[in-house]
């Protein structure tokens, strides 16, 4: 009889296993899912990765839909060799994400962390790589202030100084009607000087999402 991992437990870290016919397969239902799901979907993108980039898309974090928005997005818009992270409870629970380019990370070891980030930093290394991050660290309430970012990301900046980092905001409402409406928005890549210490760059990058996530809810 199979055991459910307990929270406390410590888990092993799991990496990304793609599958390409996956991908396919799963590009078709996702369509389908966000389709019947959400009153309308709008996505505007402020950023158009130029040949050969490299980008890190960091974006808050407030849905369960959040697993699947960076598939959305690349399959969409930026076609890049994506992966992105996943806390390692759910990972285990969805283990399909990691056909999707998804690896784990267990965020209550700084130990298992760092395994993390440096697995991250070896899959920039692939051409036109791209790397999904909700550097909050846990769902949370939507807003516009106070966004805190975990440390990973400034450090991952620093070791990464030619990559593109961009925001990107999500919202769900139903404003307008009684099926929720998703609108995600790309800010353009950030501009930080990458010498800084980590927490100013998370700083920055706070800053930044904080403005984005302002422009997105007012429009």
């Amino acid at each position: 009889m199979s055991k459910t991992p307990d929270h406390n437990e410590s888990l092993p870290f799991i990496p990304a296993q793609e599958s390409a016919f996956f991908i396919q397969i799963f590009d078709w239902y996702c369509r389908w899912l966000f389709w019947r799901r959400f009153d309308s979907v709008s996505i505007h993108s402020d950023y158009k990765p130029a040949d050969g980039a490299k980008t890190i898309y960091f974006l808050n974090h407030n849905s369960w839909w959040d697993g699947l928005i960076p598939f959305l997005l690349n399959q969409r818009c930026y076609r890049q060799n994506a992966r992105g992270m996943m806390e390692d409870k759910q990972l285990h629970q969805y283990p399909f994400f990691r056909k999707l380019g998804v690896f784990s990370i267990n965020l209550g070891s700084p130990r298992s962390s760092m395994q993390s980030l440096r697995y991250a930093l070896e899959s920039m290394e692939r051409p036109n790589a791209s790397l999904y991050i909700y550097p909050q660290g846990k769902i949370v309430p939507f807003g516009t202030e106070n966004i805190e970012f975990r440390k990973g990301i400034g450090w991952l900046a620093k070791k990464l100084p030619g990559t593109d980092l961009v925001p990107i905001g999500i919202y769900i409402h139903t404003k307008k009607s009684d099926r929720p409406r998703l609108e995600i928005k790309a800010g353009s890549a950030v501009n930080v000087d990458r010498n800084l210490p980590s927490e100013q760059i998370n700083a920055v990058l706070e800053s930044k999402l904080s403005h984005l996530l302002k422009e997105l809810y007012q429009d």
